[in-house]
């Protein structure tokens, strides 16, 4: 599995040169949040950590082409893991786990691993962490701090209720009250409730 993980980190790497709310950095923590989650929920890791590396690959087609990451990032994938001879009964699995992890997504997930996998990239959109992804993707957007925190006003703060393991509402628990402490400061700050 070190051989596995070591390759589908550089592709993923140069898959997602781009810095940037999606980028590479954001892979490596939903990974590492995937591995404790795994462990405490006791997950297969060889179906989680290659999910987790490959989650968001195909999101450079979605900005281009207006694709479902998604729906590519599974087919990407499955044709990545078949490539280097991965053990074939996990990879529709981790297919499937990809295919919904998505937040706006209607699949929802139905394995243990695919429910890990969803809570990471949630967790990862949560506290500190989520409001710094969350000023980067409105500047992405060409937006200002009010499209930031209508972003965590319609999106963040949805998430803690929608996480599935027990492991990943304990950690969602301390990000989702960062999340609202901070949201009722820069709204302090700004007047935004006085001056929408």
């Amino acid at each position: 599995m070190d051989d596995v993980e070591e390759y589908l980190r550089n592709y993923v790497k140069t898959t997602l040169a781009a810095s940037g709310s999606h980028g590479y950095d954001h892979i490596v923590r939903v990974t590492r949040l995937c591995e404790i989650i795994g462990r405490q929920e006791q997950a297969d890791l060889q179906i989680l950590i290659p999910a987790a590396l490959l989650h968001d690959i195909a999101r450079p087609l979605e900005k281009s082409q207006g694709l479902a990451h998604e729906e590519e990032g599974a087919r990407i994938a499955e044709e990545v893991l078949r490539a280097i001879r991965f053990d074939g009964t996990r990879i529709s699995l981790i297919a499937s786990a990809i295919r919904t992890h998505r937040y706006r997504s209607d699949k929802m997930p139905e394995f243990l691993e695919a429910k890990i996998l969803s809570d990471a990239d949630k967790l990862d959109a949560m506290g500190a962490t989520g409001i710094a992804r969350t000023f980067m993707r409105a500047g992405e957007h060409e937006g200002e701090i009010r499209d930031a925190t209508d972003h965590i006003t319609d999106k963040l703060l949805n998430l803690q209720d929608r996480l599935y393991t027990r492991t990943g509402r304990e950690i969602g628990r301390k990000r989702h009250e960062f999340l609202k402490t901070f949201l009722e400061e820069i709204q302090s700050e700004m007047d935004l409730r006085n001056n929408s």
